[in-house]
Parts: C-alpha cells; structure tokens; sequence
C-alpha cells in the first residue's frame, strides 16, 4: 500500500524497534523511568524550556496544557480550524471547564490579531475570562510567518494572555523555515511537540514549559489517565526519532511537492495548497468516486474529495509519488469528460488525523 491519508500511518523502523526493545525502563509514575526522563530531557534541551513531561498523545498534551494554564471559567482563543478546537473532542470544553473562543482561521493559517483583540472579554463577571491565545504550527501544512508569531507574542503579553503552541508539526515548521526547534519554540509559555506523525513513532508527544507548569500539567496528566508505567518503551521510540528522523523530514516536503508537480500536469486536477509535508488539490465533484476506486485498486489509499489532501512521510518514497502521479493521469485519462466541476477550497486546513 502507497498511504497518503496521513503522516500517522508511518510504522515504526527497524532501527526503532531496536532501540525500543533495548530500552531500559522503570515506573514512569514513581517517576523512575530512565529512557522517559532521557526524552524529557532531550526535548526540553532542544525546545529551551525549563522542563518537559511525556504524553501517549497530543490531544491529551494540548488539554493538560489547557488545564494547567486556566481555571473554570476561564477562556482560551483559538482558530476555528484549530485541532485543540475543531478535532478534539471538546475537551477543554467537556473536561475542564475551560470555554474555546473561536477566531476564523486567515488563508496562512494566522489568527487576525484586530479580531482575536475584539474577542477579548472585559473583566466584567458576566464574561468568561479570557486567559489564553493558542496557535497551531503547522496548519495545513502552512509554516506560521515567524514576524506574525512574534507580533502575537507581544499582543499576548500586552493584553495578559498566556501563549500555548500546538506544534504537532513544529518539527516541519522547523525544517521548511530553516529554524531551529528552540527557535519555533521561544516565543511560547507551553508546547506540545507529537512524535506519531512526521517524526514516525507509533505513539507520544511531549509538553514543554516552565518547572512550574509542568509540575502542575503532571497533575493533570494523572486526572486524565495519562500516567503511564514502564512507558519508556515508547519513550525510546521518540527519543530514535528525536535523533534520527528531524533531518530526513525535508525529504517528506520534496516528495509532496513532486507530488504537487506530478499532479498540476492533469488537466483536470487544481493544486490548491502546497505547504511542508501536505498537499491539497481540487478534483470536480463528479470524479470523486471513480478516482477513490480507481486508487483503492492501484493499492494508493488517499481521503480523496472535492478538496482532497495528500500526506507525505517517511513511509513514501519518490518512487511511491511517480505512481501517484501516474495513477491519477491514468484514470482521467479514461475517464469520462470532464464537465467542469468546481473545487471548494473555502477549507484548506483538514484534520491532523
């Protein structure tokens, strides 16, 4: 199988495996567990934050965050497209009280900071506290410019908001801007770093942030069912991958940007959005089915629909996108005439699942 739905559909490496199985471990919830300390260590050291806690998945990363950061009542503001918002349940909603403020997302994946501004609550008991601005990086695929992460920094501080970064796929932000993690990281009170998708380990992701946060985002951790015991199995994977898989992640932005070339050549096909790993491209509404079969039979597994997206990671290599490339030109090529369908493209961003 040739899978693009996602870049959490990697398997682990051989080098992985080992490194899993040779890892040593202790009880993550006594807090003993040495390959689980390594990784908080390692991430911490990259990101320069003062500490750093493991997690078995983003989505309970992000809320711990959340939780660690407001109380009940408070409010945090985050883009409508947002994962923390959009793909997770509710969370913060349902498990800790805390009420989303949803800006729409601008086309780069930015929030506008006149809009985020005009949502701020007065301090005025009626309202729910605004307390938090939360940014995703990437989204879509798209790198946050580094000028508007600065300038919202400061729009946080001036307006008594805390930072937090979702960054599933800071990693690609890093890589495609030519940063280092540190530096993605720096203007953020909190991240959260996932290991499951570009970076290819089967599970985890990592909060960093002050000692004192993640005393209190450990806390939380425990509440939501997050402590885990000989976890440093796990641990080891994304400490492989810390080490192994960051660099070769700019071969996964070559490869969707063939991908990209290879499709712009089908008459019948619109590239909507190139960014990092993930490609987006139009396809007429009447050919959605057809072309779905078509590469379920060519054994390519992809979400396609009107805007369909396609994910590159390490387990797609570049002859893997030669016969993407060929099996869509091959089937509207026998396909019945194109009738000029148009692509809704008023969403470019999708689920990071």
């Amino acid at each position: 199988m040739i899978d693009l739905r996602s870049d959490t559909v990697t398997r682990p490496t051989k080098g992985m495996i080992e490194a899993m199985n040779a890892a040593p471990v202790g009880d993550d919830v006594w807090g003993d567990d040495p390959s689980v300390i390594a990784l908080q260590e390692a991430v911490a050291e990259r990101a320069d934050k003062e500490a750093a806690l493991f997690f078995p998945s983003g989505t309970q990363s992000n809320l711990a965050a959340l939780m660690a950061h407001c109380q009940r009542g408070d409010e945090y503001i985050v883009g409508q497209e947002a994962h923390t918002y959009k793909y997770e349940g509710g969370g913060a909603a349902v498990l800790g009280s805390i009420q989303p403020q949803p800006i729409e997302n601008a086309p780069d994946g930015t929030l506008p900071l006149d809009k985020v501004r005009a949502a701020i609550k007065a301090d005025d008991y009626h309202f729910a506290r605004s307390r938090l601005l939360a940014l995703e990086n990437t989204t879509g695929g798209k790198v946050l410019p580094s000028t508007y992460v600065e300038e919202a920094a400061k729009f946080a501080r001036d307006n008594g908001l805390i930072f937090h970064l979702d960054g599933a796929r800071a990693w690609n932000a890093a890589i495609a801007s030519n940063n280092s993690l540190s530096e993605i990281c720096a203007p953020f009170a909190s991240v959260s770093l996932c290991f499951s998708k570009g970076m290819g380990a089967p599970v985890g992701s990592v909060l960093v942030g002050s000692q004192d946060f993640i005393k209190e985002a450990r806390r939380w951790r425990k509440v939501l069912g997050g402590g885990m015991r000989q976890s440093g199995y796990l641990a080891a994977a994304c400490r492989y991958a810390l080490d192994h898989h960051m660099d070769r992640l700019a071969e996964d932005h070559a490869n969707a940007a063939r991908l990209a070339d290879a499709l712009q050549a089908v008459e019948e096909v619109e590239v909507v959005s190139l960014a990092t790993n993930m490609l987006f491209v139009g396809i007429p509404a009447e050919h959605c089915a057809g072309l779905q079969a078509h590469l379920d039979q060519k054994g390519i597994l992809a979400a396609i629909g009107p805007v369909a997206r396609f994910v590159t990671h390490l387990g797609i290599s570049s002859d893997d996108i030669g016969m993407v490339g060929a099996a869509v030109k091959s089937y509207f090529s026998s396909a019945p005439s194109y009738v000029g369908g148009t692509a809704n493209s008023s969403s470019l961003y999708g689920s990071r699942l």
